[in-house]
């Protein structure tokens, strides 16, 4: 390893980053020491602590963090993709009949500067006409273990907004019908982390999805749309990149060439090893594209102008905001 340089790097358990992850794929000059973590661990140790000398975001906490001076720096990879509207539960008993219907109910979110809130909001607002300050909004993560503890969050004019009590969860409080709707899951599927709650939950017959036809909803979403959305992105800390800014192109290379490798990989298992598999893969080309998470700059424009008019129309962030300018100037 003489002569390279070592870098941590802290990333999640996405399938497009393993190679990386496993060592498989490597970044030229560059020794890293990963350490692999939930999302909200993660984002939470970097942006509290600063630990990692490169690390995935919250696309939203990186435009917040940055604007209050936080110095990041951005490359054009974007592992974490999904419709994080359609991931809203209704306990059945709140008569929810679709999205439209959440105006005046009680939401739950883990957090309320996070994307996947940020991207709900934002589609219920201007897809289904949902505004934000018509909901009562739930919070679950308190100040000291949240993203929003950590970049100085304060909630938007307008907004509703109240804390989960200390020992409860969203999923417990959707259960318990003090909570209409939220993205459940966590406690149901055993994913604890040091950030969120771990609370064993039972009566999950009680649920219905806000979508019943997932599918159906991501499908329109593209079509109108263009894009899946992004829940992360790669940063490399402010002093790391101010040393040795050659970092940025090769970490964004050895992304790009793992992601690669991963989709291959995926595509012969899929393909080879399910009875539909190979019409598996073109249902999702036909609905997303061939390539419905890419990596680069022109490619993501449109998602990144959308997320960012999202952060400003619902108070996260208040300055206009160059996209150009998040990105190290080697990758965009």
């Amino acid at each position: 390893m003489t002569g390279r340089l070592r870098l941590s790097l802290a990333v999640t358990a996405n399938p497009w980053v393993a190679p990386i992850a496993s060592g498989e794929v490597t970044a030229e000059g560059i020794e890293l020491l990963v350490t692999r973590s939930d999302p909200s661990e993660l984002f939470w140790r970097q942006l509290r602590l600063g630990e990692f000398d490169a690390s995935e975001m919250s696309l939203s906490s990186f435009l917040i963090a940055r604007e209050r001076g936080v110095e990041m720096v951005g490359l054009p990879v974007f592992p974490g993709r999904r419709f994080m509207h359609t991931e809203l539960y209704a306990n059945a008993a709140a008569k929810i009949d679709g999205p439209g219907a959440l105006a005046g109910k009680r939401v739950g979110v883990p957090e309320y500067q996070q994307t996947s809130a940020l991207w709900t909001r934002g589609i219920l607002q201007h897809d289904f006409g949902v505004a934000p300050e018509s909901v009562e909004w739930f919070m679950e993560r308190p100040a000291e273990r949240s993203h929003g503890g950590a970049t100085g969050f304060t909630v938007p004019p307008g907004i509703r907004l109240r804390q989960v009590p200390p020992g409860r969860s969203l999923d417990s409080m959707l259960l318990a019908g003090e909570l209409d709707a939220a993205p459940a899951g966590r406690a149901r599927y055993h994913l604890p982390n040091a950030v969120d709650p771990d609370e064993p939950a039972a009566g999950w017959d009680g649920l219905r999805p806000l979508f019943d036809d997932v599918l159906a909803e991501a499908g329109r979403y593209v079509a109108a749309h263009g894009f899946v959305p992004a829940n992360n992105l790669v940063v490399i800390r402010g002093d790391v990149y101010d040393r040795h800014p050659w970092v940025a192109y090769n970490l964004y290379e050895a992304f790009r060439r793992a992601k690669a490798l991963a989709a291959g990989a995926l595509t012969r298992t899929v393909a080879g090893g399910l009875p539909l598999g190979r019409q598996f893969l073109r249902q999702q080309d036909a609905m997303l594209g061939p390539d419905p998470a890419p990596y680069g700059l022109p490619e993501n424009r449109d998602m990144l102008h959308e997320l960012c008019r999202f952060s400003r129309e619902q108070g996260l962030t208040t300055a206009p905001i160059d996209i150009d300018d998040l990105f190290a100037a080697s990758v965009r």
